[in-house]
């Protein structure tokens, strides 16, 4: 009876000492303290729980619900914290799911697919974008999958593991989609193969209308709040063309994505990517791939392996429709006349299925290719595998080859905090800018810390710029104030309450618009202004407010269900 749980040890521990190891690689900067601040990741010491973020009133909720659950946790432990649980969770989670996935018996097989999975060019693009709750649903799909191969096996528990599994996804509105429809693929009976294959299938079509119900509840935060917002469902159709998968080296974008990469940001591509032998090293991948792809449906219970191939290939379709002929057509008419339709403008984002499918069946792939070697030189072979990831990428070690180091607010952002937190009110940054590159913050740019620092909803510009494309925002509520500022007017007829000028930053601000307002603060960083037209306010919550923190709560409930249920059984070897 003991041996079982000794030789079950034996064999994951490895494949959890590789995990940490690569966390460790990938994110050592982060021993150091402070903040690594970095395009959209932005951790502040202690995030407010304020309505804007909880339930944004006039821009789209791409945050939603990942703002409100970090508000929440850093009322309780500081952000710094959050930061590294968030970001060792999501590298160490995705190799220990990748390679848990991978149905062999060979040790090093499972650890090469850990390596990979947690190695993907999509993972170093998507960090060094600073999109961290991306990164938790990339994290997260292995064990989802699996979760969703056992849900169609019958096995008891699948469904509280599917739920657990698809909960950190869904953080992120692009999160949620990609766990709702893993979940549709794998469980949907709908989708069936030869019913003289299919046995189990058939067992609990209940559970499978049952999952897919509570992952859309868990999508329901995000999807309530963007039927409520005032800024409308459409979006700029110039970002077509700004966010489309990009070439990374000779061989064109379908190549970049090919390889897991293809971002459309120039400045969170690592510097490898451009090299002339990246495309050779994507093709032999490809054929490991190839090679294993039949090891793999017939190791996975039936019908599962295509369920795979069509999840990948659904994203594969998103991530490169903005290039394909007609595609950027096509993503132009939707953003602009289906509301939501801008999440599908970023379709590299979707690339996340691809790239486990590829890793899992080059993984099985290179088992196959050394199947009749000699076992010690199969084992050299193998060990050398799984060095190739970090040889073809080797800028992600040390966090982007430096690019992730933390560091510290300047003490003058607490100060202006605690002002504001005295009379509430709406807060306009300024200059108008999206993005800001502080001199503390040195070599790296990120977005204005202000509206996840400050306790009340801050304006801040919403345009982004794309070399020379500039991608409109949505907010009405920034729009009239750019208009204001464009024509001179004075801030204090806007109705804002304080202004916060930022120092140090591109952009400058015309005197004439601060005429009439109070300073408050004047430090070398800040300057805060109080409108002294306004009263002191309270954001009101009202009905559609409400309706997003019904769903919320919802959510929260299906997931305590879901991990209660978890805690009454007994744990599976999975």
């Amino acid at each position: 009876m003991g041996a079982a749980p000794v030789r079950r040890g034996r064999d994951t521990l490895p494949l959890y000492a590789v995990a940490a190891a690569v966390t460790v690689l990938v994110l050592a900067p982060l021993a150091a303290p402070g903040y690594a601040l970095l395009y959209d990741m932005v951790f502040v010491p202690r995030q407010p729980l304020t309505w804007d973020l909880v339930a944004p009133a006039q821009s789209l909720p791409r945050a939603v619900p990942m703002d409100a659950v970090v508000s929440l946790v850093t009322q309780l432990v500081p952000g710094w914290v959050v930061q590294r649980l968030a970001l060792a969770g999501a590298v160490f989670l995705a190799a220990v799911g990748a390679g848990r996935l991978v149905p062999t018996d060979r040790r090093v097989v499972r650890l090469f697919a850990a390596v990979a999975y947690a190695w993907t060019p999509y993972l170093a693009e998507r960090l060094l974008i600073g999109q961290w709750g991306l990164l938790l649903a990339y994290a997260a799909l292995p064990w989802l999958v699996r979760a969703g191969l056992d849900l169609r096996a019958g096995r008891t528990g699948a469904l509280a593991r599917v739920v657990l599994a698809a909960a950190p996804a869904a953080i992120t509105p692009t999160g949620g989609l990609i766990a709702l429809g893993t979940v549709l693929v794998l469980t949907s009976d709908r989708m069936r193969a030869p019913r003289s294959l299919l046995v189990s299938q058939r067992m609990h079509p209940l559970r499978s209308r049952q999952a897919l119900a509570a992952v859309g509840v868990l999508n329901a935060p995000w999807v309530v709040a963007a039927l409520v917002t005032g800024a409308g469902g459409s979006s700029d159709p110039a970002g077509v063309a700004a966010f489309a998968a990009r070439s990374e080296n000779w061989a064109g974008p379908l190549v970049a994505l090919a390889g897991t990469g293809g971002i459309w940001s120039a400045q969170a591509t690592p510097a490898s990517r451009a090299t002339p032998l990246v495309p050779v090293a994507t093709v032999v991948l490809l054929i490991l791939a190839g090679v294993g792809a039949g090891l793999l449906r017939r190791r996975l219970p039936p019908g599962g392996a295509p369920r795979l191939a069509v999840l990948a290939g659904a994203g594969c379709l998103l991530a490169a429709l903005g290039v394909l002929p007609g595609g950027d057509a096509a993503l132009r008419w939707a953003v602009v006349n289906l509301p939501g339709a801008g999440l599908l403008r970023d379709g590299q984002k979707f690339l996340a299925p691809y790239a486990l499918l590829l890793v899992v069946c080059a993984a099985l792939g290179a088992e196959r290719l050394v199947a009749r070697v000699d076992r010690e030189v199969a084992g050299v072979i193998l060990v050398g595998l799984l060095f190739l990831p970090v040889a073809v990428l080797p800028d992600l070690a040390f966090g982007g080859a430096g690019r992730l180091r933390p560091v510290s607010y300047p003490a003058e952002w607490q100060r202006v905090a605690e002002y504001i937190d005295e009379e509430p009110g709406e807060i306009l940054a300024l200059p108008l800018s999206a993005y800001r590159a502080y001199p503390w913050n040195p070599g790296r740019v990120v977005l204005d810390p202000a509206p996840r620092y400050l306790p009340g909803t801050v304006l801040t510009d919403d345009t982004l710029r794309v070399g020379d494309v500039a991608v409109a925002g949505e907010n009405p509520r920034v729009r009239e104030m750019r208009r204001a500022l464009a024509e001179g007017r004075p801030v204090w007829t806007t109705g804002v309450r304080w202004v916060l000028v930022q120092h140090e930053v591109s952009g400058e601000v015309d005197s004439q618009v601060l005429g009439g307002l109070v300073r408050v603060h004047d430090g070398p960083s800040l300057t805060l202004y109080r409108n002294p037209a306004t009263v002191r306010e309270s954001s009101p919550s009202g009905p559609a407010r409400l309706a997003v923190v019904a769903a919320l709560s919802a959510a929260l409930l299906v997931v305590i269900a879901a991990a209660v249920s978890a805690l009454h059984r007994r744990a599976t070897a999975w």
